[in-house]
């Protein structure tokens, strides 16, 4: 069966352009991607893109009716997943897109359309696509692509001289899929090795006040290539290196190949930590977007990484961040961005891929259901101006200071479950065509 919406995926069999991010995984992945997800393919109909909210912005729908007959959506369902994401967080809100309607849009606590929060490593599938973007830009001084061994006076040269051998061989591809043997982060970090998860003892990870190397000097756990570890100085390391071939700013580079073009309102880094500000964006995270613009971007990679005339990111890195790597067969994560090809979310499709951060952020791409969402949340300090120097609207202080129930098991007198996981859920669960 095959269905019209306003926009899908490729059918399955179009050639990949392998070349600026790595024959291997080109024709790897490719493969992997459609067995696994097994879908119709999906026709597009006339490609809509919405103008910058200066000039209107996304066309919207508001009435069930409306929501039902022109979205193939059910308000209610959408509903729930609001409930679910309003009892997560202090702060935040829910924002579902289809088939180029805003469709849902509603905030609570600190959030609002036009704040700027740290969307925490959220920002971490900025800087991969900013990275696909480049190898394709800069395939000459890339020619090797994803497979491109990194450590070397070229590319880092302040890496240097290396403190361990080992990391000779990491490749790009590794570092922006977390398989570069870099330790994990926080107190209860573990590695996964072919699906088995281990722990490991923590140790010191990055520091703002000198970001480039504490990064490039967390030790590693084990062999690039080794396992899984999720470890922010992975992709600042692929940030560090955006510069070198660039020649620009990880921010200077976003701003022109995306946020230009999309429209984007004003937005930012969070490079202000008290009366320090950072020399250089963390490509670990942190970005500070409107909600709206943070749809316009998914929306993008759910376009296939068109915006209107223009092909802002490679077709054939999208289809990379969404179907298993070959840089990291240990956990379903490919160049920043966790997918679903194997089904571990129970109920959502497997082509559909997203990217969370701390304080229960989350950007959900969905091609088979032509779906993007955000899920905002956030504590009371990831809303501070300060961060961005950006003015903010007053925020409302109705949830300040408020906590969520415990995440632990009822029989320990909570509830548990993985809020993210079941946004996504309740929010396909409302397709109804």
């Amino acid at each position: 069966m095959v269905r019209k919406v306003e926009c899908g995926p490729l059918a399955p069999g179009r050639p990949m352009r392998t070349g600026p991010v790595g024959a291997t995984a080109g024709r790897k992945s490719l493969s992997v991607l459609f067995t696994l997800l097994g879908a119709a393919p999906i026709v597009c109909a006339a490609e809509y893109f919405p103008p910058p909210d200066s000039d209107g912005g996304w066309r919207t729908l508001k009435t069930a009716e409306e929501i039902r007959a022109k979205a193939g959506m059910d308000l209610s369902r959408l509903e729930d997943a609001y409930t679910i994401t309003e009892r997560s967080t202090a702060n935040g809100g829910l924002l579902v897109v289809r088939h180029g309607f805003l469709v849902f849009e509603k905030y609570f606590g600190r959030a609002s359309r036009k704040a700027n929060p740290d969307m925490a490593s959220t920002g971490k599938a900025f800087t991969s696509i900013a990275c696909g973007i480049m190898l394709n830009e800069f395939r000459a001084k890339l020619s090797a692509g994803l497979d491109t061994k990194v450590f070397t006076q070229k590319y880092l040269p302040e890496a240097f001289p290396l403190d361990d051998p080992r990391k000779a061989d990491i490749s790009l591809g590794q570092l922006l899929c977390m398989s570069a043997g870099y330790w994990g982060e926080g107190q209860t970090p573990t590695g996964i090795v072919l699906g088995k998860v281990a722990p490991l003892k923590p140790v010191k990870g990055q520091d703002i006040r000198d970001l480039d190397q504490s990064s490039l000097h967390v030790p590693l756990w084990t062999k690039p290539g080794g396992g899984y570890s999720y470890s922010s100085p992975s992709p600042h390391i692929a940030s560090i290196v955006l510069r070198h071939v660039t020649g620009m700013e990880l921010q200077d580079y976003i701003r022109e190949r995306l946020a230009k073009p999309m429209g984007w309102g004003p937005w930012g880094y969070c490079l202000h930590r008290g009366d320090f500000k950072m020399p250089h964006a963390n490509g670990a995270g942190s970005i500070a977007l409107h909600a709206t613009d943070a749809l316009r971007f998914a929306y993008c990679l759910l376009h296939q990484g068109k915006w209107k005339d223009q092909q802002l990111v490679p077709a054939d890195y999208i289809k990379l961040c969404r179907s298993p790597s070959p840089y990291n067969p240990h956990a379903p994560f490919s160049l920043q961005f966790e997918h679903n090809a194997d089904g571990h979310v129970i109920g959502a499709p497997r082509d559909a891929f997203f990217k969370s951060g701390a304080g229960g952020f989350c950007l959900y791409i969905v091609p088979s259901l032509d779906v993007v969402i955000y899920k905002l949340g956030g504590k009371d300090n990831q809303y501070d101006p300060a961060l961005t120097g950006i003015p903010q609207p007053e925020p409302s202080h109705a949830r300040d200071n408020w906590t969520p129930i415990p995440r632990t098991p009822f029989d320990e007198g909570g509830f548990g479950g993985d809020t993210l996981w079941r946004v996504l859920q309740f929010v396909c669960a409302s397709v109804k065509d």
